[in-house]
């Protein structure tokens, strides 16, 4: 089934996170497979937070998903959707079912229920509903309290022709009459689902394959309603690297830790998860144009991705070659400690006009930092020990004589920067790498940098000359 499109031209999707926590990186790909889909038919992305679990669901991870989503370009193209507010019309369906003898009283106890499961689990059956109140007269229920259950079919099978998975087919003996309003008369999760995916006209379901034993369930309250079913499209979950379900231990962390902890770029970050279960041909870097004119749901495989940061990494070193140097400048600063007015304005000039020379190197916004921290190092500078052996006399009077050449230069550029370096290198006799490495421990206090002649550039004369003193006077 092509997509299972039935109007190309209404296409529907949305993403329904619950506000439990941050933005988990499964969900940003199923909301970044729903804005794709969407996109591509030209149709509506659609957000909305299930809330309906008052006691978990908070503000702050509210604010975090919809911080996560921005920071992906994910917006939805209306206002969310609060589950938790539209509990009356989700129970006013369940009242609806109830009048077309669709739904019925359950006035079962909650011990009656424990004592139904406690037997099956001795005989060794499928634990669910018995139905005992299906058929009998809600009268003799009196005024206890009582759920209302859908009625299930329980002759037959339910087929569902899922878009990613293929036909999947449930025998309705194994449904049973599931909750839709507690004895409290509030909505459960499974109504709600279905009556927000109804009134937000959402088309496709796309959404992660745990979902797929509940997809049979919603279906029995949409086909009782009378309803349009939606396409269903369940995607394999991401797994680690071993195999195993995807955890915090392989990397499954929300969003922003990829972005503030990693130092990752959006762009990366949605390129992997594009294609974490779904590809064009041998084509890697995809970019979000592309990916628009490209994805459909047959791309997507029935079998679960493996995470592999390594490869998130490399990704990210290629957008950040290919990325803006004011806008690398920017997010490197950012990292920094805060600065007002000219001194926040120098250093931004400064970190954008080194980018060129941090960029080829880094993987991560982070090691673009590192990379930096050398030119607004207090003097002295604080040199490591696999540096400080470097700057023993014989290299100390290496650096004097370089700084003499450097204080004689006529102008201060690479050229000329270049020509006295390696001036000093023949003079001696020693190769380039001889007088370049003691020269970039005394200059960042490290025995790795950016290219020797764009740390001495960078730096500037002023300073690449008073740091070349400290050492001096060791």
């Amino acid at each position: 089934m092509a997509d299972g499109l039935k109007q190309t031209n209404a296409v529907v999707t949305r993403f329904a996170p619950s506000p439990t926590g941050y933005l988990h990186i499964g969900g940003a790909r199923t909301a970044l497979f729903n804005y794709l889909f969407a996109r591509h038919h030209g149709g509506k992305f659609l957000l909305r937070i299930e809330d309906t679990d008052r006691a978990r669901s908070t503000e702050p991870a509210i604010a975090a998903i919809f911080d996560g989503l921005s920071w992906l370009g994910l917006a939805g193209d209306e206002s969310p959707v609060f589950q938790f507010a539209r509990a009356a019309r989700h129970a006013e369906v369940a009242h609806a079912l109830l009048a077309t003898g669709h739904a019925y009283k359950c006035f079962a106890t909650p011990e009656e229920l424990t004592e139904l499961r406690e037997q099956q689990r001795a005989a060794r059956q499928p634990m669910r509903y018995d139905g005992r109140w299906r058929d009998r007269d809600p009268a003799e229920g009196g005024d206890k309290p009582f759920v209302v259950r859908l009625k299930a079919m329980r002759e037959g099978e339910t087929v569902i022709e899922d878009a990613v998975q293929g036909r999947v087919v449930v025998q309705n003996a194994e449904l049973d009459d599931m909750v839709l309003l507690r004895s409290d008369g509030t909505p459960t999760y499974m109504l709600a689902v279905v009556v927000d995916d109804h009134d937000m006209g959402v088309t496709h379901v796309i959404r992660g394959d745990d979902h797929l034993n509940n997809a049979f369930r919603q279906l029995g309250i949409i086909r009782a309603m009378g309803w349009a079913e939606p396409v269903y499209a369940h995607v394999p979950l991401i797994h680690g690297p071993d195999g195993a379900k995807l955890s915090k231990r392989h990397g499954a962390l929300g969003v922003d830790a990829y972005r503030d902890e990693m130092g990752m770029l959006p762009e990366a970050v949605s390129n992997y998860l594009l294609r974490l279960g779904w590809g064009h041909g041998d084509d890697e870097i995809i970019s979000r144009e592309q990916a628009i004119e490209w994805f459909d749901l047959a791309g997507v495989g029935r079998s679960p991705s493996r995470f592999d940061l390594k490869k998130l990494e490399n990704l990210n070193g290629h957008y950040i070659r290919e990325a803006d140097d004011a806008r690398l400048a920017a997010l490197v600063a950012g990292r920094m400690p805060p600065l007002e007015g000219d001194a926040a304005d120098r250093r931004l000039a400064r970190l954008t006009a080194i980018m060129p020379a941090l960029k080829p190197r880094a993987k991560t916004v982070i090691e673009l930092a590192d990379g930096a921290a050398f030119l607004f190092a207090a003097r002295p500078i604080p040199v490591d020990e696999a540096a400080a052996k470097l700057l023993d006399d014989a290299a100390r009077t290496l650096l004097g004589a370089v700084a003499d050449r450097l204080r004689a230069a006529p102008e201060w550029s690479l050229e000329t920067i270049e020509a006295a370096v390696r001036a000093v290198a023949e003079d001696a006799g020693l190769g380039l790498g001889k007088v370049a490495q003691p020269l970039r421990a005394a200059l960042t206090g490290r025995t790795t940098s950016p290219g020797i002649f764009d740390v001495l550039y960078h730096l500037g004369r002023e300073e690449t000359l008073g740091r070349l003193g400290d050492q001096a006077m060791h």
